[in-house]
């Protein structure tokens, strides 16, 4: 009876529920099956948003009327609002709602954000009147008032949906996971690959299917396709709810708990570190039974955080009256080692926004070098320019597979490391590739308007009057950042993820959209000084002034790009380096006295 009991007991999942509350088993919940449901919503909400991020440019240009520079900052902080809010809706999912529950309401506003874009550009009278913007004597009337008002509206509830699944789609999907198992462990670097692959996936539609009906079916049936796939991609995600290992709300949160490590260790910062850190405050075992909870061993980094943990004489007093000390004043050993681990990890995410910013740029003034190139494949079919980063990801959807199945294992054999390179090492490859890549895109930008110098098309018509320059020049500084999102982005997730708290696992993951959100800001600040510090200097009002891309300089500011990634580059080697991971040891249960 006992050995079946204990069976029983291996076959549950530490930390998880199923839908009704249950704890989950392990060969009935989640596991790599399963998590294929949250990589199909993921690939259509990929589908769904990706176009948007590489057209909104034109967009706000051709039926808003905004000016180039307006438009870039508009794209730029949209995407920023839209990872920087990932963070609040993180905290909302891991300590008061769920994942599951976050996936859901998120799509519903993602899905309303889309809807509204798609009534605006239906209807005539709520958005400018036609234009004709290659008339240089016609005078556009850009969008304002309430119209501007509607637009802000849609594209803020559209930042909050796509917030919410972003925070709460790949944690939810690493859930299906136990980092206890090393097969299970394997696994869960595995989906944070295959989370990338359909992200290409998703975005190989989006950026060719859904360009191509914007640019020639209409905006309003752009928008409307993007609905539809959000919508595919909730029935989707739903559809896997018996099967799903449910990670349940702490309703204690856990941002709260690091602050309390800062607070107590500021009320203690006289006392006077114990000769031993074992007499640094914990929760005994035995005091525990039969409850799970999580122990971490201290470590000799970061000591004024210990302080928090150290015990006053009246502290030992008032545990003789009631067995859990004040918080504020007195932390465990194991809260302030996780209070320790977000300190480490935040100068790791810092050295990641530079490459967001030159992420950016691919984003919004790429796009616009396109316009004026010759985008003809045959003498039938032309390219839209925001459909290029198609040749990355087609690449990266070849590649990644490849990197997965073949690479990791090979390299694992070689250092003993389950994900093949440690999570650090892949960071650092994605970065010193997208400083090349800023390079590449430097040297074919003086290409680019060398031609149109040659040829006297320094004021040509994008669009209209193309460069004799092919647009697959500029495949090459897409083609090295895609390989450098691979690397740097899945790192991060991972990292992310396996390093942080328990409690913090969507928040943590979320790290990494913060780290975006921050670089996409940084782009539109970057942007106005650089145009600010260089009006007096050219002709053209600034490096990026003005709406003509063949008088502006902007060869000079992805080379400046190239330069700050580089200093970044050296900063993260020195910061790696000094990085500690944090203990993989065992969550520790309680043993009842009886």
């Amino acid at each position: 009876m006992y050995v079946h009991a204990c069976m029983q007991e291996e076959e549950l999942v530490d930390g998880k529920v199923d839908w009704r509350g249950r704890r989950a088993v392990r060969h009935k919940h989640g596991g790599m099956k399963v998590s294929l449901l949250v990589l199909g919503a993921f690939a259509f909400e990929s589908m769904a948003t990706l176009a948007l991020a590489v057209n909104f440019v034109s967009y706000f240009i051709g039926i808003m009327h905004y000016e180039l520079a307006d438009a870039a900052n508009m794209v730029t902080n949209f995407m920023g609002v839209s990872n920087l809010l990932s963070i609040v809706v993180a905290v909302l999912a891991d300590s008061f709602i769920g994942r599951y529950k976050t996936v859901l309401i998120s799509g519903f506003f993602e899905c309303l954000g889309l809807a509204l874009l798609t009534v605006q550009a239906h209807y005539p009278n709520l958005k400018p009147a036609i234009c004709n913007l290659l008339d240089k004597n016609a005078v556009c009337e850009k969008i304002n008032g309430n119209h501007e008002a509607f637009l802000f509206i849609s594209l803020y509830l559209l930042a909050f949906g796509s917030a919410g699944l972003k925070a709460s789609l790949p944690a939810h999907g690493a859930d299906q996971f136990d980092e206890k198992d090393p097969k299970e462990t394997r696994q869960m670097s595995s989906f944070f690959n295959a989370l990338l692959l359909a992200v290409c996936i998703g975005g190989s539609v989006s950026l060719t299917f859904n360009v191509w009906i914007q640019n020639s079916k209409g905006w309003d049936w752009g928008f409307g396709i993007s609905t539809i796939a959000i919508v595919f991609a909730m029935i989707i995600f739903a559809l896997g709810l018996p099967l799903y290992r449910i990670h349940a709300a702490q309703r204690t949160n856990c941002i709260i708990e690091i602050l309390q490590v800062y607070i107590a260790a500021i009320r203690n910062r006289n006392l006077p570190h114990p000769a031993d850190s074992e007499e640094l405050y914990e929760i005994e075992h035995d005091k525990e039974a039969a409850v799970e909870i999580e122990y971490l061993p201290h470590r000799d980094i970061f000591r004024f955080l210990d302080k928090a943990a150290i015990e006053r004489k009246s502290d030992d007093l008032q545990s003789e009256k009631q067995e859990i000390p004040n918080p504020w004043k007195l932390c465990r050993v194991t809260q302030v080692e996780n209070a320790k681990i977000i300190l480490s990890m935040i100068p790791i995410f810092c050295c990641t926004i530079i490459m967001t910013l030159c992420l950016a740029q691919l984003q919004t003034f790429s796009v616009q070098q396109g316009f004026t190139m010759d985008t003809r494949i045959t003498k039938h079919f032309n390219i839209p320019p925001p459909s290029l980063p198609i040749i990355p990801i087609g690449f990266l959807v070849i590649i990644i597979p490849v990197y997965d199945r073949i690479c990791v294992p090979v390299l694992r054999k070689f250092t003993g490391i389950p994900t093949g390179v440690t999570h650090l090492q892949r960071i650092g490859v994605g970065l010193i590739l997208s400083c090349i890549s800023m390079a590449i895109a430097a040297i074919i930008e003086v290409k680019r308007k060398n031609v149109a110098r040659d040829n006297n098309m320094l004021d040509a018509v994008p669009g209209v009057q193309p460069l004799p320059l092919s647009i697959f020049w500029l495949s090459f500084q897409y083609f090295v950042f895609g390989i450098a999102d691979m690397f740097t982005y899945v790192g991060l997730l991972e990292f992310f993820y396996s390093e942080a708290p328990k409690g913090l696992k969507s928040t943590s993951t979320c790290f990494l959209w913060s780290s975006m959100a921050l670089g996409y800001f940084l782009s539109s600040i970057m942007v106005q000084i650089v145009n600010n510090a260089t009006k007096n200097v050219t002709a053209s009002g600034g490096w990026l002034a003005g709406n003509n891309i063949n008088r502006n300089h902007l060869n000079l500011f992805y080379l400046l790009l190239s330069l700050i990634s580089l200093i970044n580059f050296f900063v993260y080697l020195v910061i790696s380096k000094r990085y500690k991971y944090r203990p993989q040891g065992p969550t520790v249960k309680g043993v009842d006295s009886q």
